[in-house]
């Protein structure tokens, strides 16, 4: 538990502002202060400077601020799935994926859990854990929070889901969230600087994910331009095709099919004429439900569970 909500100070630690006191309550990301894990694996589906080839030490934290109403990792966003773990529990299992061969320690969804995870990674770093940190995050952060973890995350993995209120408010509930977003990303080029890669692996830089909604290339060409003017190639860009339809999207029939391959190239070949070289695509039929990972493996958190 972190100081803050020990103190019993409401929590603030994503822009919903909840003020919540989260040691008695759940905040708006569905979690009280307890840490909860959905999946800790070695995951070979990120981008290839993040995945190498071992694969990349990803824990999925239960609970998100966000809550989209496409997620595709709705299971965990909703908190329908979750390992409950200590401080202590938390470093074993940052240790444990170095153990088995990841190349880094890549936190999903994290934000509500920001203090919790910063104690257990000083720990672990005390302890020998030396692979680099990936934050990876819906970019709807604060900077306050983001400043927690300066010197702690080498890499960060933030969307950049809408450059229009509107969407942000109809698909997300945060017309906010461009403003967030924008300076969240600021933010985390300020902390890492120009990417810097050992190989083919990055150690330490941003990643800007963009998933390209169907019905939605306007947008997402905003979302480039505004990204490639304000940071040129300060950062990367992943422009993905992934959008995965859930199976219940009613009110929402735009978003009830998948992304064309028109759509997405068209979005591609406007990134190319603003000039952006530092960019990661993605070709073939990514869209498929294989992609989502499978929350009921709980290999590590048993392991971990069962013996610290």
């Amino acid at each position: 538990m972190s100081e803050q909500m020990a103190a019993g100070i409401k929590c603030a630690l994503c822009p919903r502002q909840c003020h919540a006191d989260r040691n008695n309550v759940r905040g708006y990301c569905g979690e009280t202060a307890q840490v909860r894990v959905a999946r800790a694996s070695l995951h070979r589906w990120e981008e290839p400077c993040i995945s190498g080839s071992a694969g990349s030490g990803t824990v999925f934290f239960a609970g998100c601020p966000l809550r989209c109403v496409y997620c595709q990792n709705r299971t965990i966003a909703l908190g329908n799935k979750g390992t409950a773990l200590t401080q202590k529990q938390l470093t074993a299992l940052f240790l444990l994926l170095q153990d088995k061969g990841a190349h880094n320690i890549n936190l999903v969804t994290p934000t509500h859990f920001t203090p919790q995870i910063v104690a257990a990674l000083t720990s672990a770093k005390s302890q020998g854990l030396s692979i680099p940190v990936v934050y990876n995050t819906s970019g709807y952060e604060t900077v306050h929070t983001l400043r927690m973890l300066e010197g702690v995350v080498d890499i960060y993995l933030p969307d950049f889901k809408y450059y229009s209120a509107a969407l942000s408010q109809k698909y997300s509930g945060a017309p906010d969230y461009f403003a967030y977003a924008s300076r969240a990303i600021a933010e985390m080029v300020r902390q890492t600087g120009v990417p810097v890669f050992d190989g083919e692996l990055m150690r330490t830089g941003v990643i800007v994910r963009h998933m390209v909604l169907p019905g939605h290339v306007k947008d997402s060409k905003a979302v480039l331009k505004y990204l490639y003017d304000m940071h040129k190639e300060d950062l990367y860009i992943s422009i993905m095709n992934q959008y995965t339809p859930p199976k219940d999207m009613e009110g929402y029939p735009e978003l009830g099919r998948r992304l064309t391959r028109r759509e997405y190239e068209r979005v591609v070949d406007y990134a190319i004429e603003l000039g952006l070289q530092n960019a990661f695509i993605q070709e073939g039929d990514t869209a498929k439900e294989s992609f989502i990972p499978d929350f009921d493996d709980e290999q590590f958190l048993k392991e971990v569970r069962d013996h610290v």
